[in-house]
């Protein structure tokens, strides 16, 4: 019953996106936004040409290498600042801080360091991803309640016992909601370094057809990355609740 009311939600939702969209066409006029019908036909012709093919490549390769130092260093820095008690109070406001400002601001700043190559759009996407993660595995790490280290303390386990059989299952759920976020995140900003700094990407062509006036292909890519976000995003958060329900 769960299954299908889900699958019925998400039907109604799409009928309702599209009914919006025919809506929204029909108002600002095809030039702006193209309706379903033509996007979709040129979406099934353009995703299987080469020149998307190599942007769709670029922008995969980018992304995992940025999301893996995103999870890298955010894990390292949240379980670092979470188990320190002085170091996280120092750490969580810089963090804050940096999280709440636009990042786009810093991007000149990384094309000086890493330049306009691949590193740049790495070193970019992992900022965005690296703040996000840190941040709730601290929490995770400090919402531990005292009573299980407590009771690990009276049952003499050692420092890997209580890490395998406490802390990893205790923080698990959130460390996971973070590393969800971090996902969607990095890949924005990957999207943006692409946007603003490169020859190469879905990005770049999405800023391509934006100033060349090509709406199907911006709304093509729009849908692909829409379509990938959604995607991964959503079994992360499967994840996320299955693992909640066993904490």
């Amino acid at each position: 019953m769960t299954a299908t009311r889900r699958i019925a939600d998400l039907l109604i939702l799409a009928a309702a996106f599209l009914a919006f969209w025919y809506g929204l066409n029909a108002v600002v006029g095809s030039t702006a936004l193209p309706g379903p019908g033509p996007t979709l036909s040129y979406l099934a012709n353009f995703v299987g040409t080469t020149r998307f093919l190599e942007s769709l490549v670029s922008t995969l390769t980018s992304f995992a290498y940025a999301l893996l130092l995103a999870y890298a260093i955010g894990l390292s820095l949240g379980v670092w600042l979470g188990a320190h008690h002085l170091s996280g109070a120092v750490g969580e406001p810089i963090l804050v801080a940096i999280y709440s400002m636009p990042k786009i601001t810093l991007y000149p700043v990384v094309l000086l360091i890493f330049g306009l190559g691949i590193s740049g759009k790495v070193a970019f996407g992992a900022l965005h991803g690296i703040l996000p993660v840190a941040l709730l595995s601290m929490n995770a790490i400090r919402n531990v309640p005292p009573v299980y280290l407590k009771a690990a303390r009276t049952m003499n386990l050692s420092r890997w016992q209580v890490i395998a059989t406490v802390l990893f299952p205790a923080t698990l759920p959130e460390i996971v909601s973070g590393l969800r976020i971090g996902l969607t995140t990095t890949l924005l900003g990957v999207v943006l370094g692409e946007m603003f700094a490169s020859k190469r990407g879905l990005g770049f062509l999405m800023i391509n057809a934006i100033s060349t006036v090509q709406p199907e292909e911006m709304l093509t890519v729009a849908i692909v990355l829409f379509t990938f976000a959604a995607s991964a995003n959503g079994l992360l958060l499967w994840m996320e609740h299955r693992l909640h329900h066993r904490v």
